[in-house]
């Protein structure tokens, strides 16, 4: 009984450090939205010579291309009578308004205005850095000057051929705080998604939870154990008891990263040992209470394989829809219940609570 006493003498004392220091000490919906981050725009394939309207962190931004392939990001409102510039045209690399057709460089500058003799020295919209990484293009919607492409979260396994990876993407009704912790927090998955990635013995295996700078990781391991199906089927070995390892990281703002090793201990004919599998989440606040989320599950065996993908791409939509509702419902209580609650945490929440309380650290640091 000793034994048992002090390890919950330890988990008391690991959420008690935890514990908010204040009402807000956590984020939630209602924080802030962290700018000083890179953020995906949208897929590279989407992004083009058509301008593309979409709102990111709160504001209306225009997405395109110059002819030579580069991305531009740009505030979505023209500075004379705020038309929108995504619905004018592009001429060769400069972005004409339909209003009164005053055109833009790919730098913001206005270039030209019909009415007058010369471009006004001062007209000018707000620009946005932008980069390509492999199947998406990345916005930072912060300060200029601390525009790092180095901070941009590397995911090299999306561009590798030998990775097989499948993708979707939703638009959500609910904030990124709640989708990050969702994300983090793997004690839900037997009860929401029990025909994919949810086991009961999974739920159960111990958890390690640490901070890596400003990274949340959390690492589980489960021997002899049946595989869940959306790992199982697709390499053909439900019928087999293996050891499974996980690693899930809390990125940034904008990415979780998770990871996964499924290990055969008895591999038939020349079928491998290890099946490895990267799941990449990635997303961006339209607002506080919408989010574009982009999902990638890569596998590094049969890369190709028409069946696989087919299967992997259905369960992973379900699995994802199902944490899409889950999240719509909860904001939908949340911003509309009118009598306030201060929701309850254990022990297994605190992976979830530490990501928070990056989050507000973060963004407290940039409203000062």
């Amino acid at each position: 009984m000793g034994t048992i006493d002090q390890k919950i003498q330890e988990e008391n004392a690991i959420f008690e450090a935890m514990a908010p220091r204040g009402d807000d000490d956590f984020a939630n919906y209602a924080t802030p939205l962290i700018r000083d981050c890179w953020y995906a725009a949208g897929r590279s394939t989407e992004i083009g010579r058509t301008p593309l309207a979409r709102r990111l962190l709160g504001i209306d931004v225009v997405l395109y291309r110059t002819q030579d392939g580069r991305p531009v990001a740009m505030r979505n409102r023209c500075p004379h009578r705020s038309f929108p510039l995504a619905k004018g045209k592009l001429v060769g690399d400069t972005l004409v308004c339909g209003y009164h057709g005053m055109a833009f460089d790919a730098d913001g500058m206005c270039v030209h205005m019909p009415a007058l003799n010369s471009a006004p020295a001062s007209a000018a919209v707000r620009t946005f850095p932008t980069a390509d990484r492999g199947p998406l293009t990345w916005i930072w919607m912060g300060p200029t000057h601390l525009a790092d492409e180095a901070l941009i979260p590397a995911t090299p396994w999306l561009e590798d051929p030998a990775w097989g990876t499948v993708t979707g993407d939703f638009h959500i009704k609910a904030d990124y705080v709640g989708m990050h912790e969702n994300l983090i927090d793997q004690t839900h998955f037997p009860f929401l998604h029990p025909d994919t990635v949810g086991t009961p013995e999974y739920a159960r295996s111990k958890l390690v939870a640490e901070i890596e700078g400003d990274q949340v990781i959390i690492r589980r391991r489960l021997d002899n154990a049946p595989p869940p199906a959306v790992y199982g089927k697709p390499a053909g070995i439900m019928h087999k008891r293996v050891t499974r390892t996980s690693e899930a990281r809390f990125v940034s703002p904008a990415m979780h990263r998770a990871y996964a090793e499924i290990i055969d201990p008895a591999p038939e004919g020349d079928q491998p040992e290890r099946y490895s599998y990267y799941i990449t989440h990635v997303f961006t606040p339209e607002s506080n209470t919408s989010i574009h989320y982009w999902w990638f599950t890569s596998r590094d065996f049969k890369p190709g394989n028409p069946e696989i993908d087919t299967f992997l791409r259905e369960a992973s939509s379900k699995a994802y829809y199902e944490d899409v509702e889950a999240l719509e419902w909860i904001m939908d209580v949340v911003t509309k219940d009118e009598e306030q609650q201060f929701d309850m945490s254990f022990a297994p929440d605190r992976p979830g609570l530490m990501a928070r309380r990056i989050m507000y650290r973060k963004a407290m640091a940039e409203a000062r």
